[in-house]
């Protein structure tokens, strides 16, 4: 009886809970099947590093490009949820093309399509997400938490899988992800966007104020440092002689860690600020990118790295996120949340994305993760310059 009701209170209209969640699930999930996994993918179809490099940028240059875009039209048309919608269709339909093409112009293409959809859609659902939990903000952690959970699942289960089968299955598994936020797209709340006193400052004005310049400047540098975490780590493990289904469990401990974060940022929030934790996550990223770049022989190493997960994204990505909340209000929140997108996860990533081909080619590994640990160590000293004018 507890469950027939438990079920039938999942299944109000009102309740939008598990239908944000399953959202978060699959688009990350997606994540978890492309940034651990498609560089070996490229590399078994025998694209070089540089190509590789490139193609891994594809998705980062769109989340530069496209949020602005879509973001406007959301706020200009008042239609929030017919644009995630109509963006998630799009992705699935161009997505499909990676089963057509081993080339490399026609996998540039396909990759440029199916991202400047698939990169649409996240902006709007954080900016309803927190539309719709209201006052209640806090609880934005654990049910972005649901986004880490695909992640794990996707990135463990394709770590074991392809140990016994080809990697070109991959493909398959991301069909299954974007068919996933598909369906959940349309589950989604319409949100109302509530008024506030800001509406009358154009974005222009709230974007070029001191504090939220160096905000947006030092989470392009964060961004730009994971650049080559997403697109080498996995290749760097394995060519350092790990197993793919070990490469998977690095990643998942990590993302683990993530949850474990999302779940206390409630009470973190209750003793320090955004700003404060923000900060921490930057030196925290310093000293795991010099762990990666010169640890990898040892997994004790590797594996603090991996921890260090939490800070340098999961407290990261929520503290930022809840500043860039903080200070968009009204009319101007998804315009908000895609540009910081744009300019972080976006620019900064495409930035990381574009020079670890050729640094790793011309200069190795461990001097790459050095140069992500002194863009982190740039973003901590830009956050310590913001905390002075507030």
């Amino acid at each position: 009886m507890r469950l027939i009701a438990f079920l039938h209170a999942v299944n109000q209209p009102q309740n939008y809970y598990w239908r944000i969640a399953g959202f978060y699930f699959f688009y990350y999930a997606f994540i978890g099947m492309f940034a651990p996994y498609w560089s070996l993918y490229l590399q078994s179809i025998h694209f070089s590093v540089v190509e590789i490099g490139v193609l891994m940028s594809v998705q980062p240059v769109m989340r530069m490009l496209a949020p602005n875009l879509w973001g406007w039209l959301a706020d200009h048309t008042g239609k929030r949820l017919q644009v995630i919608q109509m963006a998630a269709t799009l992705s699935a339909f161009f997505y499909l093309g990676v089963f057509a093409t081993t080339s490399f112009w026609g996998m540039l293409l396909v990759l440029a399509l199916m991202s400047f959809f698939w990169s649409a859609s996240m902006p709007l659902v954080e900016a309803t997400t927190l539309n719709y939990l209201g006052s209640q903000t806090a609880r934005y952690g654990r049910l972005r938490s649901w986004g880490s959970i695909g992640f794990i699942i996707s990135v463990v289960g394709l770590g074991y899988a392809f140990d016994y089968v080809a990697i070109s299955w991959l493909l398959w598994a991301g069909l299954l992800s974007e068919l996933g936020i598909l369906i959940f797209s349309r589950q989604l709340p319409h949100s109302k966007v509530v008024p506030h006193h800001t509406d009358v400052q154009s974005v222009r004005q709230i974007l070029l104020k001191p504090p939220v310049l160096l905000l947006f400047a030092a989470c392009f540098l964060m961004a730009a440092a994971h650049g080559p975490y997403y697109t080498f780590f996995s290749i760097y493990l394995v060519k350092h002689g790990y197993a793919k289904s070990a490469v998977g469990q690095l990643w998942a401990l990590g993302v683990i860690c993530e949850i474990a974060v999302f779940f206390l940022m409630q009470k973190l929030t209750q003793r320090y600020s955004f700003t404060r934790i923000l900060t921490a996550s930057f030196a925290l990223a310093v000293l795991r990118f010099m762990l990666i770049g010169w640890g990898v022989d040892y997994l004790f190493l590797l594996l603090i790295a991996q921890v260090l997960h939490a800070a340098t994204f999961g407290a990261y990505h929520a503290a930022s996120l809840g500043l860039v909340h903080e200070t968009f209000k009204g009319r101007h929140q998804a315009k908000g949340q895609a540009i910081f997108g744009s300019l972080s996860y976006g620019a900064g990533g495409m930035l990381g994305g574009l020079i670890s081909g050729p640094v790793w080619q011309y200069y190795g590994a461990s001097c790459l993760y050095t140069c992500s640990a002194g863009m982190a160590l740039s973003g901590w000293l830009l956050m310590k310059w913001r905390s002075t004018l507030l």
